[in-house]
């Protein structure tokens, strides 16, 4: 009788970053692109780890010292109010962005402010020492103790941080930086996660803050592996039309705030700078009224703001019409329009319907159904409503209009604002002061209230 040790047969081979198997081995990812991370699924490897020394003892967490938690400001306050009051001492930001958005820029004005109380380092892999200073001495932002290095070397960036000992680093981008401890090119998957790793290391042991800044690919995302972003505590983005001005700033991830918020600036020749009121932002500045428009307000984080929908429609002659949309969702549009159509009656099949928002605002919650709606009856039926006139509201597909969260912030905003009338969900209540507040059920109940403030337009 024959002895030995059993086989198990393999049930196939996994990829550790992204998960694609295949049933046999493989050197390169299939999927991902990503070299030897492919194992076994199903075999575990027998390891015995020996106790190691503590770096500290177990403590209580009712002893546990917050001191060094607490954050502090980056003097830009537009970005503290996303970071959730400023910058903690041994966190790590990563900050991503198309190119030309102006990521360069904010963190130059972020490490020039943290240059007049401490030390700040900023390490560019893509530009050279002088290109940064050159834009450093046209925004004002040279700080006497800013040190600038340019390397692509993760072990020369390490060199530098530990002979200035900042209190805030720079790394501008960890793509273009490449650690020779590994194999691949910069901005591969290995690349981006050693020296995504080692930076984190050094930013938690000697309590430095560090910035990462990230590139993004064409469909918005930040590239690289999806690991780098659970490895840092906060993921921020910045957003903007290279065409206008503004920019904006969200918080993908926060682990010491909230994840919500956004702050709003603007991008100059003198630099970029926070824009502390940006109500009116998102309102196109014409004063005569014409069809298609209708004025919502949505909330980013605690901020409320007065935003315009506006929305073409014409008529056309191919079998499907065309549905595009800018700054909204295209399938929550594509709903609505057959709710306008199935519920309220509204010909829109053999129409072309473009909604869009102003200012580059870009609107995902479904506070903004019914003045999507709304807009693009006033579009379809040619009559104007007046910029005094709000509508707030989620549509549901049986045509309901239901009630949604923080109303009577955004009332009181609007009120703030100028705005007299506002079409809300029924049975939202109470209401604030200084604003006329109409009530309605459904889609057809908010047109035909939206079309007592209605005005004919005539081209």
């Amino acid at each position: 009788m024959a002895t030995g040790k059993s086989k198990t047969k393999s049930s196939g081979f996994k990829c550790g970053e992204c998960g694609w198997q295949t049933t046999k081995w493989v050197g390169r990812c299939g999927e991902c692109q990503a070299w030897g991370t492919i194992d076994e699924i199903g075999v575990t490897h027998a390891r015995t780890v020996a106790s190691g020394q503590v770096s500290a003892p177990a403590t209580p967490i009712g002893e546990v010292n917050i001191e060094f938690a607490k954050a502090e400001p980056t003097g830009i306050d537009e970005l503290d109010r996303v970071l959730g009051g400023g910058l903690v001492p041994g966190s790590v930001v990563l900050l991503a962005g198309e190119p030309g958005v102006g990521k360069s820029t904010l963190l130059l004005e972020v490490a020039s402010q943290a240059g007049n109380s401490g030390i700040a380092l900023y390490i560019t892999g893509e530009e050279s020492a002088a290109q940064v200073r050159l834009r450093a001495e046209r925004i004002g932002a040279l700080a006497p103790n800013l040190y600038l290095a340019s390397e692509t070397d993760l072990g020369a960036a390490l060199s530098h941080i530990e002979k200035v000992n900042p209190k805030l680093v720079v790394l501008d981008s960890v793509q273009t930086f490449s650690s020779t401890e590994v194999d691949g090119q910069a901005g591969g998957v290995t690349q981006v996660r050693e020296v995504a790793a080692s930076l984190i290391r050094v930013a938690k042991e000697k309590n430095i803050v560090t910035i990462l800044v990230g590139h993004v690919t064409k469909d918005g995302t930040i590239a690289g592996p999806r690991v780098l972003e659970h490895l840092v505590d906060v993921v921020l983005q910045v957003e903007g039309d290279r065409h206008t001005r503004l920019r904006l700033v969200r918080a993908a991830k926060n682990r010491y705030g909230a994840a919500d918020e956004v702050g709003c600036f603007e991008l100059n020749d003198g630099g970029i700078t926070g824009i502390a009121d940006p109500s009116g932002l998102f309102v196109s500045a014409q004063h005569e009224l014409v069809s298609g428009t209708c004025l919502t307000m949505t909330v980013e984080g605690t901020r409320p703001l007065l935003a315009e929908i506006q929305s073409l429609v014409a008529a056309t002659n191919v079998p499907t019409p065309r549905r595009a949309t800018a700054g909204l969702d295209n399938a929550r549009n594509a709903m609505i329009l057959a709710v306008l159509e199935r519920r309220a009656g509204l010909s829109l099949s053999s129409r072309d319907v473009h909604v869009a928002t102003v200012g580059g605002m870009r609107i995902t919650e479904p506070a903004a159904d019914l003045a999507v709606a709304l807009a693009v009856t006033s579009a379809a039926r040619d009559f104007a409503l007046p910029h005094s006139l709000i509508a707030i509201g989620e549509v549901g597909l049986a045509g309901e209009v239901r009630r949604i969260a923080g109303l009577s912030r955004r009332l009181s905003e609007a009120a703030r604002l100028g705005v007299k009338d506002a079409i809300v969900p029924a049975n939202s209540g109470p209401y604030p002061k200084g604003i006329n507040v109409h009530e309605v059920s459904t889609v057809r109940e908010a047109i035909a209230v939206a079309s007592k403030f209605s005005k004919e337009v005539k081209d």
